[in-house]
Order: C-alpha cells, then sequence, then structure tokens
C-alpha cells in the first residue's frame, strides 16, 4: 500500500513465546524520564487563554469519550455533544460543560456549526467510518477512537478523504505517545540497537465469552435504531452478570460482536500490532505483508464467513497467526495473557508494553545511552510534553493549529489495520490468503475478497457530497 501525496491546497480549501518469557525473568525495566519537555504556545496550561482555547463536538459520549476529554479538557471546551443515548450525552454535559453545551441525538447536527474547531468521535467501532468521512468533507480535523474501521474497504475510503480534504486526523493509538516506553522502544529500533528485525510479536487477549443473553426491553433514553446505525436489525439483549456489570449487545460489550467489531483482534490489535508495524517502518520495510496464515476459535459457529448466532459473544477467544513479509520477515499476532510486544532483530530483541520495557538492548543503554534526538525523531519532530497522559492529545491540538501529520496519522493506521483485517478475514474462511499490497486484494480467493466490505442497512449509506 503506497503512501498517497496529500494535496496541500485542499486543506486550506476546506481549512509471545517461550523466549519472550525468558527475556521478562532475565532483564529489568528500564524507566527513564523523559528527553524532552515542551509545551506548544497555545497548549501550556490550565490558564490557557479564552481565545487560544478549542471548541470540540463530541460524538460519542462513554467511557473512551470521558478519558478522552479529560486528558484534554486543559485546551478544549466542549460546546456539543451528540449520543444515541440521552442519558450518557446528558451526564457527559453536566460533566464537562455545567450543562451548557449542546445535546444531540443525531450527530450530523454538529458538522455544519461554524464554531466548532476539531471534533471527537468515540463511538462503537462500527459507526467509526461514517461520521469521520463526513466531517472531513465538513472541513472538520478529528481525533478518532482506534480502529477506524470494521473493513479493509472503508480504510480506502478513509485514505481518499482524507487526501482530498487535507484534513487532519489523528487516531486514539495513545501507546505511541508514550515515551519512557514506545517511542523509547521504537527509538532503540531506530537507531539500529536490534539490527535488521527478523520477527516481530503482538501478544493480545482473547475475546470473553458470554451465556445467553436474553432479548430485552430498550432502556427508555437509548434510541436502538441509531445506535445499530449502518449494522443489521437485531433485537437488543441483556444480562446482568453481578458486580455492576452486564452481558449485551451495546455500549462497552459492542467489541465481542463480530457485527460491530474485530473483537480482541482489531480492539487490542490497534495498539499492539500498530508497534510492530511501526517498528518494521523504521526498520526498513517499506512494503505491506505478502501472506497470512493461521487459525482461531470462535465461541459460536461461523458459516460462510459469519456467526450462526447472535445471542451471545462472538468473536475470537484464542487465535494465531503468522504474517510474512518482504525479506522473510515474520509478524506473529496471538492470543496470550503476556500482553505485548516482542521485537527480534539479529543484534537483540526488546519486550514492551504498558508496564515495561526490558531487555539487554535496554540495560545497554546505562553505558551507551541514545542519542538525545532519538525519540524526537521517531515522534516526526513534533513537540512533546511531560505529562505522558495528555501528550496524544497536545499532539492532535498542535498538528490541527499547524496543518502537520500527527503522530498517529491515517496512513500509517490502515496499513496496520489491514493486517488485523486479514487475520479476521483468514479465521472466517479457514485457510491461508495471499495478499497484494498495492491492489489492496486477496490473491486467487473470491470469498475472501468479498470480505474486504460489508453492506450498510438501507439509510446508512456513506454520503460521500
Amino acid at each position: 500500500m503506497s503512501k498517497p501525496t496529500q494535496n496541500p491546497d485542499s486543506r486550506n480549501a476546506s481549512r509471545l513465546s517461550i523466549g519472550r518469557r525468558r527475556l521478562l525473568q532475565a532483564a529489568g525495566a528500564a524507566m527513564a524520564t523523559p528527553y524532552f519537555a515542551w509545551n506548544p504556545r497555545t497548549l501550556a496550561d490550565e490558564t490557557t487563554s479564552k481565545n487560544d482555547r478549542m471548541s470540540i463536538g463530541v460524538i460519542g459520549a462513554g467511557g473512551m469519550a470521558t478519558g478522552n476529554i479529560n486528558s484534554a479538557k486543559r485546551w478544549v471546551d466542549v460546546v456539543a455533544v451528540a449520543d444515541v443515548d440521552s442519558g450518557r450525552a446528558n451526564g457527559f454535559n453536566k460533566k464537562f460543560s455545567d450543562g451548557k453545551a449542546d445535546v444531540y441525538t443525531d450527530y450530523r447536527a454538529i458538522l455544519d456549526r461554524d464554531d466548532i474547531d476539531v471534533l471527537h468521535i468515540a463511538t462503537p467501532d462500527h459507526w467509526h467510518t461514517k461520521p469521520l468521512i463526513e466531517a472531513m468533507l465538513a472541513g472538520k480535523d478529528v481525533y478518532c477512537e482506534k480502529p477506524l474501521t470494521l473493513t479493509i474497504d472503508e480504510g480506502k475510503l478513509i485514505r481518499k478523504v482524507q487526501k482530498e480534504t487535507g484534513r487532519i486526523v489523528q487516531v486514539g493509538t495513545q501507546q505511541r505517545s508514550t515515551f519512557n516506553l514506545f517511542a523509547k522502544a521504537m527509538a532503540i529500533v531506530n537507531e539500529g540497537r536490534l539490527g535488521k528485525l527478523h520477527r516481530v510479536q503482538a501478544a493480545i487477549g482473547g475475546a470473553p465469552t458470554s451465556p445467553e443473553i436474553p432479548v430485552a426491553e430498550v432502556p427508555t433514553n437509548l434510541n436502538w435504531d441509531r445506535w445499530l446505525g449502518p449494522a443489521p436489525h437485531v433485537d437488543y439483549r441483556y444480562l446482568k452478570s453481578g458486580r455492576g456489570r452486564a452481558n449485551t449487545n451495546c455500549h462497552y460489550e459492542f467489541r465481542w460482536w463480530y457485527e460491530y467489531s474485530g473483537g480482541k483482534l482489531t480492539d487490542w490489535g490497534a495498539h499492539h500490532v500498530d508497534i510492530c508495524n511501526w517498528a518494521l517502518k523504521l526498520n526498513g520495510q517499506t512494503e505491506g505483508p505478502l501472506s497470512i496464515s493461521g487459525s482461531a476459535t470462535h465461541p459460536v459457529e461461523f458459516k460462510d464467513g459469519v456467526p450462526q448466532q447472535n445471542d451471545r459473544y462472538n468473536t475470537a477467544t484464542a487465535f494465531n497467526f503468522s504474517v510474512m513479509y518482504p525479506g522473510d520477515t515474520e509478524m506473529i499476532i496471538r492470543h496470550d495473557t503476556d500482553n505485548g510486544v516482542l521485537l527480534e532483530g539479529d543484534k537483540g530483541r526488546i519486550f514492551v508494553n504498558r508496564g515495561k520495557l526490558v531487555g539487554k538492548p535496554v540495560d545497554d543503554l546505562k553505558d551507551n545511552p541514545l542519542p538525545e534526538d532519538a525519540i524526537s525523531k521517531v515522534y516526526k519532530g513534533l513537540p512533546m510534553e511531560h505529562n505522558e497522559r495528555t501528550q496524544h492529545w497536545a499532539n492532535f491540538l498542535h498538528c490541527s493549529r499547524e496543518g502537520l501529520e500527527p503522530i498517529s496519522d491515517v496512513h500509517s493506521h490502515m496499513q496496520m489495520l489491514n493486517v488485523c483485517h486479514l487475520a479476521g478475514i483468514c479465521a472466517r474462511v479457514g485457510r491461508d490468503l495471499k495478499w497484494d499490497d498495492s491492489s489492496e486484494q486477496i490473491v486467487g480467493d473470491e470469498e475472501a475478497n468479498s470480505m474486504l466490505a460489508r453492506p450498510y442497512r438501507d439509510g446508512y449509506a456513506i454520503e460521500m457530497g
């Protein structure tokens, strides 16, 4: 998949294995302080002037939006909230705007408002692509939660519109902005401390299972038809499961339903496979994958690539895939409780997750530190803050103001996400696949190619203007 050339005028016009376990046992964590402390001029502190603050519209007001706006609130004012659950929308409005923001059920009411500088999309996965494309066409820069798409073909559309409009899109893969861990690991790769990478591994947990979930009455505050949106119409289901949680086919648990998500392959794959892909690109792997093999275990029967039951969670609970790249480089994606990324080169290997960065090349930094600008180089030379909890948002807002490509851009995200989607298709058809990265087609497999897209329910097709 070649990187498209962005039209600069358009923006102005629209304004792990046993070896890994041994490694973990043998190595100690290295947790240095960040290399740089930088505050963007307009993102300086809690007292940012009203004129410098940005107005934001929020589409989807659940837990992800709450966490994200907590990170961004020092620089933005929430002026509009859209959610198909009025209880969530009103609660979000009260928390972040003292009840003064405009609240909508239909997000389209936000898109054409001239008083909104940027948008945040934090809907379920099946509701990412359509509002993102419409937002770009409306001239808005967007911070969108991962994964951007439910299918490979949706990714083609997003890249096309982003190139044509020149809008700034940051994907919520915030691991790219953790300097002590993931970005530091990338700097180690970029400085050649691992040599040539021959294998990268992403270990992510499998999806949970559920008992049969009965049909239930739709809560009065929820517009269920709008929540389903482009997905097939099904009954609302709910089963209280104790400890204040529930098994349902709505809100947070959408992740465990094929109809709305790729399961853990795209939920956590969007994080750890992203780090694997980032490392490969820094190591000189400019081409996409050649093939994928492997298998997955689902809690329900699949026929013709779709689950045959819709009364319980149905995404993969176990999986193991091998993705081959030119130069005999391999990426392994599998379920494992030892969540993290293992990068193996001919000079050494390191393991990184959200709690540690370990390996002999990390220990060697004590006597042979990285160059002062090593992390800045992998971070595209963009400004960096002390607070890693807020850095991904600071990066987005800075890039939106300055017209720069953010650290988690559309193109790199879709390179990674294509791999996750291919793994899902490989599991659904039950056979190895060959991939043509230039055409973004599966080679010689009509059934598998039919899974590069999904039909949209009537009334929810993507409008290209």
